[in-house]
């Protein structure tokens, strides 16, 4: 069993249990004033657990499934089988605290402000997966997967700054940001410090070829 099922297994049982208690959703719940005035930094990660709703849930497992086992095995071929796996695990946890970083700086003092779900995380992977293999096709909704990476990707940042800025939506677009950055990112450091893997040079041979 992979990484990346290990993930959606483990996420989709705590969410489950969490749609029916509300007390394991306040202590799981990313609550930045609680990590402010508490220390209670293990909030960063256990929002990654739980989720809103079976939509929400089913949204970011589906998108984790999609990308998570595709990245997973390419981080293994780039960085080779015990590395790539450790590599790509620290991705998907590292990616949950780097993309709240920035709401946590804008709400630490907001006792009303809460947040919850792996979108940060999982746009890590799916932004990994897409500066690997930018000519992968994607879908979104009820749109078939016919949009290579590479356009898709922009349109998706675009469209997250602006609903970002809208707001109103309860809906924390600014992790999908941060995350979707953070993981290309990620892997272009790791790959330069740690291979001879060019993820620059690989994105525009898949383009362009």
């Amino acid at each position: 069993m992979g990484v990346s099922i290990i993930i959606v297994v483990a996420t989709c049982i705590v969410s489950f249990l969490a749609f029916s208690n509300q007390r394991l959703v306040s202590d799981l719940i990313f609550y930045p004033v609680a990590v402010a005035e508490q220390k209670q930094w293990y909030r960063f990660f256990s929002c990654g657990l739980i989720h809103a709703d079976i939509t929400h849930l089913a949204f970011n497992m589906i998108s984790l499934y999609m990308f998570g086992p595709l990245v997973e095995g390419t981080f293994t071929e780039i960085f080779g089988d015990k590395t790539g796996l450790i590599l790509y695990a620290l991705l998907y946890i590292t990616a949950l605290l780097a993309s709240l970083i920035p709401t946590y700086s804008q709400h630490k003092h907001d006792y009303r402000y809460r947040s919850l779900g792996a979108s940060g995380a999982v746009s890590a992977i799916v932004f990994a997966g897409i500066l690997l293999y930018p000519d992968f096709k994607i879908g979104l909704l009820f749109i078939p997967p016919i949009i290579p990476g590479y356009i898709f990707g922009p349109l998706y940042l675009i469209a997250t700054v602006y609903l970002s800025k809208r707001g109103g939506d309860n809906i924390n677009h600014s992790a999908h940001l941060w995350g979707s950055l953070y993981g290309v990112a990620y892997v272009v450091v790791t790959a330069f410090a740690l291979t001879d893997f060019n993820p620059f040079k690989n994105f525009l041979e898949r383009v362009f070829n």
